[in-house]
């Protein structure tokens, strides 16, 4: 018997955060790990006439880092980017075998694979932005991952679900819910021209004048809970130093801090995993912010390795490095976005406009 907090995460997927619509072309992703749940969703997109297909994500990623040669690396197969023209619709079930499969991986071929991609990442962010391609990405919970955040596999059941909240009754009115608050902020931000955050080892300014605040409630990820926009390109200037590790790949770049002058970085340096840090930040467009965030799900509590989850913390931002989300007005492209996470809850301060209105991981609205 299915888990009635699968089929309620299903339905949660097909009908609020993708809005499914009679003759869609879809396509689901995910590893065979998440069958249950893809079964589900599966089923939820034939109910709703649309027309679904199943792409299984095998566990070969690092098979291919080991063998391909750099023209393999490079290339970016006609398929992929065929998908990513022609669907309607992209679901995306994330759960990883092995979080760490790719930690003795060279930094340089994974920089090589991720710069090749570029133009995948431009049509999914203007086909999104364009309203013409509906996409989310949703976790299953399995024992590799529950470790990775140190709970049993129950323990994190629950984590997930709950996040996602799906154990409420209506889990489709609390999101809703969840919108209606959010947009407040989103709000005050869009009438603001400069953000200021202070923390820890942190003094940073951009300018966001013009540039629309985006109200994530469930539609792109789930689970979700923040609210971002892209700042102007060249505009951020100072430090920031990040609480958390930025995971790529699965590997952990930890104590990263970045200092930017007229928006670029200037200076770069991690207490572990440098050598990526810095490969990542050759990438073109990958050496700016494309996204700053501020977290806003306060039933997430925890770090869980995981940025689904952990970037949508209430307490903390997070900064992207690389491509803007074009909705939001930004215009930074790059084969990367890469969002690194900061906890605020401790002496943190944001300024909109020089009045104070975040401290210590909460809104003062």
């Amino acid at each position: 018997m299915v888990d009635q907090r699968i089929e309620k995460l299903a339905k949660l997927c097909v009908h609020y955060s993708v809005d499914m619509k009679p003759e869609e072309k879809v396509i689901i992703q995910g590893s065979e790990l998440a069958f249950p749940l893809i079964s589900e969703i599966y089923k939820e997109c034939l109910l709703s006439d649309a027309y679904p297909l199943i792409i299984p994500n095998l566990d070969v990623e690092y098979t291919f880092f080991k063998y391909a040669k750099e023209h393999q690396l490079k290339f970016v197969s006609p398929f992929t980017r065929f998908i990513l023209e022609n669907m309607d619709v992209q679901i995306g079930v994330w759960c990883q075998p092995n979080p760490k499969g790719l930690t003795n991986v060279d930094p340089s071929k994974i920089k090589m694979r991720v710069a090749s991609r570029r133009e995948l990442m431009e049509i999914l962010m203007k086909r999104t932005a364009e309203g013409k391609l509906k996409w989310t990405g949703l976790p299953y919970p399995i024992n590799a991952q529950a470790q990775e955040a140190a709970m049993s596999l129950s323990e994190y059941e629950d984590f997930v679900y709950s996040s996602c909240l799906v154990d409420k009754e209506d889990p489709i009115a609390e999101w809703k819910k969840t919108r209606k608050q959010q947009e407040k902020i989103c709000e005050f931000l869009k009438q603001v021209s400069k953000i200021h955050i202070l923390g820890e080892d942190t003094d940073l300014m951009f300018n966001v004048k013009g540039r629309k605040w985006i109200n994530c409630s469930g539609k792109l990820n789930m689970p979700d809970g923040e609210v971002f926009t892209g700042p102007i390109e060249n505009s951020a200037t100072g430090t920031v130093r990040f609480t958390y590790p930025g995971i790529y790949s699965g590997r952990e770049v930890e104590d990263i801090t970045l200092t930017f002058k007229d928006g670029k970085v200037v200076k770069a340096s991690a207490a572990k995993g440098d050598e990526l840090l810095q490969q990542l930040l050759k990438i073109e467009g990958a050496d700016r912010i494309g996204e700053v965030a501020i977290g806003t799900n306060y039933g997430i509590t925890r770090f869980t390795k995981n940025m689904l989850f952990d970037e949508k913390m209430g307490g903390t931002i997070h900064i992207a490095l690389g491509a803007a989300p074009p909705e939001s007005g930004g215009l930074n492209k790059s084969a990367i976005h890469w969002d690194i996470l900061k906890d605020m809850k401790k002496d943190g301060e944001i300024y909109a406009d020089d009045k104070l209105f975040y401290k210590n991981g909460k809104f003062l609205m």
